[in-house]
């Protein structure tokens, strides 16, 4: 137990140091892009006025709202006061909208697209991975062809074609938006039909992308596993194949586990190729609008949440890992 303490400790302060400077990055780099967004905002607030001296005082009303007119190291400490109190100030491309009501609006799409693809993407990957291994002749020539050529297509690729086959040729589902352009989101079947009717293509683009790389990466593991000594000395002891198949794809799925940590952490992140296809309303398209848009507040918040997110995932993937992989319980132990 005390050698698991040092285990975690260790890990806790490697995620602490790590998030310090994520956060650094996070709020100096979206600073750094060119372009007054300021500017933009008062543009279309002073659409038709003439009076230079009335524009400039709209310039500077909104500039001490947002505070650009501050020093950076005075804008970093309020951003980080903010941040505690969950406040991430106004959009700048949706003023007068809050940055916590626009990612309100939009992660909730991500989250109902994203997590249940990457799910379903893992369980058939590896599920077609580690029959590939243990079946081989047939069953692995063809397995392995199509993962190699389906995780070689990039993701926008793969949303293309779905898009162009089953959107533009045949028609089966709508190209376009979470739901139909002439409904108001409620709890009638209608809508919920849409919505689920919309979902179906840019699921399956992520799903199909995810199956490739997953049963390439656990037909190789499997395979590692298969021919390892222990393996070997324990049929040499007789003991069910069966049961040494349990053990061989319990270690062979270890590295897939840190995978789909991995996978789920970025989901933000990968959402938004699918999203910008799609025009899905998602976080992925609202970040591309704020990037387009040099929406500070909106960016920092986005990519803060991605960060976490990662973070996260990565520290509990090592935790769980401290628990159920032998080998670091013997290192701990030593």
């Amino acid at each position: 137990m005390k050698g698991y303490r040092k285990y975690f400790l260790n890990k806790l302060v490697w995620f602490l140091v790590t998030f310090f400077f994520a956060f650094i990055l996070n709020f100096i780099l979206p600073r750094l892009m060119p372009g007054d967004p300021v500017a933009g905002i008062v543009a279309r607030l002073a659409q038709g006025m003439t009076n230079t001296t009335g524009v400039q005082a709209i310039y500077q009303q909104y500039a001490n709202l947002f505070g650009t007119n501050k020093p950076m190291l005075e804008q970093f400490f309020l951003y980080v006061r903010n941040v505690v109190h969950g406040d991430f100030g106004f959009s700048f491309s949706q003023y007068p909208r809050t940055v916590a009501d626009v990612l309100k609006s939009s992660i909730g799409w991500t989250l109902a697209l994203q997590f249940p693809a990457i799910i379903v993407g893992w369980i058939i990957g590896n599920t077609l991975g580690a029959l590939a291994a243990y079946l081989k002749k047939g069953f692995d020539k063809v397995i392995m062809p199509i993962s190699i050529f389906v995780s070689n297509f990039p993701a926008f690729g793969m949303a293309v074609i779905l898009l162009v086959v089953f959107g533009v040729g045949l028609k089966w589902f709508p190209t376009s938006g979470g739901y139909g352009f002439d409904l108001i989101p409620n709890f009638s079947w209608g809508f919920v039909w849409s919505v689920i009717v919309h979902y179906q293509l840019p699921f399956w683009s992520i799903v199909l992308i995810a199956i490739g790389g997953q049963a390439i990466g656990m037909r190789s593991m499997s395979i590692y596993e298969l021919n390892a000594d222990y393996v070997k000395y324990s049929r040499f002891l007789g003991i069910p194949d069966r049961k040494i198949v349990g053990y061989v794809f319990r270690n062979a799925m270890l590295p897939q586990v840190t995978g789909l940590a991995l996978s789920i952490g970025t989901m933000v992140g990968g959402a938004l190729v699918a999203e910008i296809i799609f025009s899905y309303p998602g976080l992925g398209f609202t970040l591309l609008n704020s990037v387009t848009g040099g929406d500070y507040p909106l960016i920092s918040a986005s990519t803060l949440i991605i960060t976490v997110m990662v973070l996260c995932a990565n520290f509990l993937i090592e935790i769980i890992y401290g628990f159920i992989d032998p080998r670091i319980k013997t290192a701990q132990a030593d």
